[in-house]
């Protein structure tokens, strides 16, 4: 029997905006970016014509909120109808984003569409003049936009033949950083029975399991600094073995027209303008030589680093935001770069063990931040100095807890502004 190929992607959050950009973005790049996620849509279209899998597993998280726009709705119909005329099924369920009390009725789906429901069901795939199933999808959807249920453990195998899928969106228990909806553990999926697991929720490409292997494609396209890299979906095969299992196997096809990139810049001795303007330029020319193909958009984040004698220039006014519009001045080629802006976390070429010798304000300064980054000293800032801050009705509920690392930065920050204050005075 020819092996089972199918597609599996997640989370296309259909007309979703991006954040984090600035609004000065010209008119014709900001077009193309709100586009992005239909563009990455119609991309996994033709994909799917270009491999003809035996069939589309989308795993939540289709559109971007519960109202889902009138285009995504109709771009998504319309995708739908091009699978069809291919004799391409599509199993999909919904997740905390499109979840099933918020469907919209408004548009009916082709004949080759199947939406699986809040409780987990079964649906057999053949290929055309087949009897017996090529494959069991099994899948559920989420009921609301908060859904607490464990519903991975509710997956059990059926009776019969072929390759066992779980489509679902869903977090790991053990999940740090995203939103925790319909959490489930590694046992859940093991007791399941499913040869595959095909997740969605989490927004960058990892396998929490490889027996059965679940794994997570990532998002088609990613809306911010924190999704960084290429996006797209997985080329799943899996081909039958003689004990009765399968043997599953999967390669990333990148989708995504805009890519997220912070890029670290070595500002190492770095002496002069000049230098560092040529530094950034090669830096930013290698990051574009480097992206997929596919890629028409680059957006980027530039990290300055190292000792440099320009590490108090950096950061005084408004020098980063004109080396920003300088560097965007030339992003014209392809793919497109745009500078999303620049963090400085560059060192002034001092010593600074001779700074804390020093018997004046300037070495006590550096003593009073070497304490504080002790474990003890840490704690101290988080208790006393930033306390009123976190404490505050309206700022508290926007700030997130720093970070050791986070602090180990302020302090840096702190030291470079110091130096230049004192010394340079």
């Amino acid at each position: 029997m020819p092996p089972i190929r199918f597609i599996h992607a997640a989370d296309l959050h259909l007309d979703a905006a991006f954040s984090g950009l600035s609004r000065d973005i010209p008119a014709d790049f900001a077009e193309r970016l709100r586009t992005a996620t239909f563009t990455a849509f119609r991309r996994l279209l033709d994909l799917c014509e270009r491999e003809s899998p035996d069939f589309l597993l989308l795993a939540g998280d289709v559109y971007n909120q519960e109202d889902a726009s009138v285009s995504a709705q109709l771009a998504l119909r319309d995708g739908f109808r091009r699978l069809e005329s291919l004799s391409i099924p599509v199993f999909l369920v919904h997740g905390n984003h499109d979840p099933l009390a918020s469907r919209l009725r408004s548009v009916r789906w082709p004949g080759n569409v199947t939406v699986f429901g809040e409780l987990p069901d079964a649906v057999p795939v053949f290929r055309k003049g087949e009897g017996t199933p090529l494959a069991i999808i099994h899948g559920a959807s989420h009921a609301s936009g908060r859904e607490t249920r464990n519903l991975a453990a509710l997956f059990r195998r059926t009776e019969a033949c072929g390759l066992h899928v779980g489509l679902l969106h869903a977090t790991p228990g053990d999940a740090d950083g995203v939103a925790r909806y319909a959490p489930f553990s590694q046992e859940d999926l093991k007791a399941s029975g499913m040869d595959y697991w095909a997740l969605g929720h989490i927004h960058d490409r990892r396998e929490v399991c490889r027996e059965p292997l679940a794994a997570y494609p990532g998002c088609t396209q990613g809306l911010h600094i924190n999704e960084p890299g290429e996006k797209g979906c997985l080329l799943v095969t899996a081909e039958a073995r003689p004990d009765g299992g399968y043997a599953v196997r999967t390669s990333f096809r990148p989708l995504g027209p805009a890519v997220w990139k912070t890029l670290d810049m070595d500002l190492g001795g770095a002496a002069s303008l000049d230098e560092l303007e040529n530094r950034l330029r090669t830096g930013l020319d290698r990051a574009a030589a480097e992206v997929w193909s596919g890629c028409e958009m680059l957006l980027v984040r530039l990290r300055l680093q190292g000792r440099t004698e320009l590490d108090g220039l950096l950061r005084k006014g408004t020098t980063c935001a004109e080396l920003a519009d300088r560097l965007r001045e030339d992003g014209s080629g392809v793919p497109r770069i745009w500078i999303k802006d620049i963090d400085v976390a560059t060192r002034p070429c001092v010593e600074r063990g001779a700074l804390l010798e020093r018997e004046d304000l300037l070495g006590e300064v550096f003593r009073l931040s070497e304490a504080a980054r002790t474990a003890s000293g840490l704690q101290a800032l988080r208790e006393g100095p930033l306390a009123p801050l976190f404490a505050h009705a309206r700022a508290g509920k926007a700030l997130e807890p720093l970070t050791d690392e986070e602090l180990a930065r302020l302090l840096d920050d702190a030291e470079s502004l110091c130096l230049d204050l004192l010394e340079n005075d």
